[in-house]
């Protein structure tokens, strides 16, 4: 189950010629590839990009009447394996996923694909994004695009400007015989806007015709002599292809007057945020009119020299706006100018940060900067900018840091991955700290407080085999840890195989929450949901016994903290060899609660008798120490304080956000805590019997309490 579904937008992909498409970037992309003649689509989940595969997803019958084949691919590598359709074939197709980690993964299929070239046009969709709401390393596809000779589309962020490039890159890869790249931020993916459709085209070329015809060029395959032809071939015919293509279509754009004094160079992913930033400063308007010339690079490489040459030529300074490091179009500009004898002096990152994200405050205050130093007089009498600190800076901001602690980014409500760990730290106050090889996926929150578990994350499905070095014998055995996801994009091989074929005597824990959970929810193999489109309920235990692991234990329900403790403790301590293999079971709290929540209130709206469990705190019997809440990290589970001045710390307690998981109990439990944890279960539509019980139930409690109250001793004023 994906976090969103795009049953209903997917039906405007079916708008004909001249009608007039609203929404989102994503979907925008998706009916540029369809009005592109695209034969077949792969990739794998990931923001920023992640509702790319969902929108697909839900285009499946839109997509099987142009005869559109569609692939959840296993990984990224499976997903660029695909474009060998379009190697021998005039065939169009495009694959996605989130960059540079999916680009990394791809790496050996893109190289190769780069390095024979194709024939049909073929498209990578990247989504890449910067600063500290990306969730990856801070890498740049700028940086593969140069060592394999992809050429690398990097769009203004509106929808026409998508749309084209989506165009634009299948036609440029078939003129140049070389696979593009079309690069999307976080921006772009998701801005809002309109265009102007046309209609879908089928494939001009299908994926039956080229079974029922097979085609062979050993030229294009990989393999000497050939291979060391198509370094050679790059250069001298497919580059000059390539700049032909751009010049002649004009991919990138020019903005502005074309005699001003000084210039910009920007991508084409930044334009937005530099007509703000020059909006702010009084040199455009609201409608992108720029009293500065820029050039925009909707194709970031190559450059074509003889555009920045020209644009370049009349300017007294120049300046270059590339997010990210190192700074790749700037040296290029550089080497540009040199060659050339073009006297522009060049700015870039010595007014601009080398990496993070350019926010507009980012951007105002280096443009600015470079604005003052070359043309002051654009300014006029505008009084000096402010510096635009980042709010952290603002006092009223530190004061409050200092009052209220940070919240590190944890697991949600009720997730099923919290025990585990919990249960882990149990093990670890009996046996001692283990080195903990960590994964990605949401498992990977366990590194923060309140569990602090976790060394290194090496990458998708690598956490096991990160952890490979670490089998000295008699040593404390390590422990690994791998979500679902991962194991099916790689871990079952290079963790799970390698580990049985080497022998490792270590522990591997793969959580198994029923979906890749981290991307936003969608189907895998082992999913225990039932799929019409995909093969699930294939579980990864059988899995693991398949490549030969012999100690496999299942656990099916992860909230019991005390077989999860007692599970990790035999794996630590038992005398056989060989990997142990927990594989820790239970559905994902945010997708259940997707489900079940329209579910449950349709329900009672129906009349129908439904019961809710909750927990709570009887603060009466909580002593205060909040144990519970650090062998949990619930959000659900909190602090409040009683009143009693006799008590001076705040006790447990559970607010309303609570999706009666149990967790808190069972860790109390396992824990040998305070029993001040309580459930109770709310009856929605009563039946008469349980209003019968209820009233028994008071009666007697009634009785009690008074009778406590009685027995009280009083003291008179």
């Amino acid at each position: 189950m994906a976090e969103r579904s795009f049953a209903r937008e997917v039906e405007d992909l079916r708008l004909g010629e001249g009608e007039v498409f609203r929404g989102e970037g994503i979907l925008a992309i998706t009916k540029a590839l369809l009005q592109s003649g695209v034969a077949y689509v792969g990739g794998y989940q990931g923001a920023p990009i992640s509702h790319l595969m969902d929108v697909l997803a839900d285009a499946k019958e839109v997509l099987d009447e142009l005869g559109v084949q569609f692939v959840s691919s296993a990984s990224e590598a499976a997903a660029a394996a695909m474009l060998s359709a379009s190697v021998m074939y005039p065939i169009r197709g495009a694959v996605t996923w989130k960059s540079p980690v999916g680009t990394n993964v791809a790496a050996d299929a893109l190289a190769n694909l780069a390095s024979g070239g194709v024939t049909g046009g073929a498209l990578i969709i990247v989504g890449e994004d910067y600063g500290e709401g990306s969730s990856i390393m801070q890498e740049r596809s700028h940086a593969f695009a140069m060592k394999s000779q992809v050429w690398l589309l990097d769009p203004r962020p509106n929808l026409e400007s998508l749309v084209k490039a989506v165009e634009d890159g299948f036609a440029l890869s078939e003129a140049s015989n070389t696979p593009v790249m079309l690069e999307v931020r976080i921006r772009a993916c998701h801005v809002h806007g309109q265009f102007r459709t046309k209609a879908n085209r089928r494939p001009s070329f299908t994926l039956k015709e080229a079974q029922d015809n097979p085609r062979r060029d050993v030229n294009r395959i990989v393999l000497p002599p050939a291979s060391y032809l198509h370094e050679t071939e790059k250069i001298e015919a497919r580059w000059p292809k390539a700049v032909a293509y751009i010049k002649e279509h004009r991919l990138n754009e020019m903005f502005g007057p074309t005699d001003g004094g000084v210039g910009i160079i920007l991508q084409g992913g930044m334009y937005n945020g530099v007509i703000r930033a020059l909006q702010q400063l009084g040199l455009a308007d609201v409608y992108g009119e720029t009293r500065v010339p820029l050039y925009v690079l909707n194709l970031t490489y190559p450059l074509i020299e003889d555009e920045v040459a020209a644009f370049c030529d009349s300017k007294s300074a120049v300046l270059v706006v590339e997010e990210g490091a190192p700074d790749f179009i700037e040296q290029a500009v550089g080497a540009i100018l040199r060659r050339r004898s073009i006297a522009a002096a060049l700015s870039g990152k010595d007014v601009l940060p080398m990496g993070g994200e350019y926010t507009a405050s980012v951007l105002l205050k280096g443009m600015g900067a470079f604005i003052e130093a070359h043309a002051g007089a654009l300014l006029g009498n505008r009084p000096p900018l402010p510096d635009p600190a980042p709010v952290l800076a603002d006092p009223a901001v530190k004061a409050l840091a200092a009052t209220v602690p940070p919240r590190p980014p944890g697991f949600c409500i009720g997730c099923p991955e919290r025990p585990i760990f919990a249960a882990m730290k149990l093990v670890e106050k009996e046996l001692g700290p283990h080195h903990v090889a960590a994964d990605i996926g949401c498992h990977l929150f366990s590194i923060l407080p309140p569990f602090n578990i976790g060394a290194t994350t090496m990458g998708y499905g690598l956490g096991p085999a990160s952890a490979a070095a670490f089998n000295a014998p008699g040593a404390k055995r390590s422990i690994a840890v791998m979500g679902d996801g991962g194991f099916w994009h790689n871990g079952l091989t290079s963790s799970v195989g390698n580990a049985v074929y080497n022998r490792h005597d270590g522990v591997i824990l793969v959580v198994d929450n029923f979906y890749s959970a981290a991307t936003g929810g969608q189907d895998i193999p082992s999913s225990r949901a039932g799929n019409a489109r995909r093969k699930t309920n294939n579980p990864i235990a059988r899995a693991v016994r398949g490549v030969g692991a012999r100690w496999v234990r299942q656990i099916d329900r992860t909230y019991d903290v005390a077989q999860m403790r007692d599970t990790l403790r035999q794996a630590l301590t038992t005398k056989e060899p060989g990997p142990k293999i927990i594989v820790a079971a239970s559905e994902c709290m945010l997708n259940k609660q997707r489900r079940e929540k329209p579910r449950f209130a349709a329900a009672v709206k129906n009349g129908k008798r439904m019961v809710k469990q909750r927990f709570g705190v009887d603060e009466d019997i909580c002593t205060g120490d909040h144990a519970c809440i650090r062998l949990s990290g619930c959000p659900s589970l909190t602090v409040k304080e009683t009143g009693d001045i006799l008590r001076d710390d705040p006790v447990a307690a559970i607010d309303n956000s609570c999706v009666g998981c149990g967790n808190c109990g069972e860790v109390a439990e396992a824990a040998v805590l305070c029993p001040s944890f309580y459930r109770a279960d709310i009856i929605h539509n009563p039946t008469g019997w349980d209003r019968f019980v209820a009233g028994i139930r008071a009666a007697v409690i009634g009785f009690l309490q008074r009778r406590r109250a009685a027995r009280r001793v009083v003291f008179a004023d």
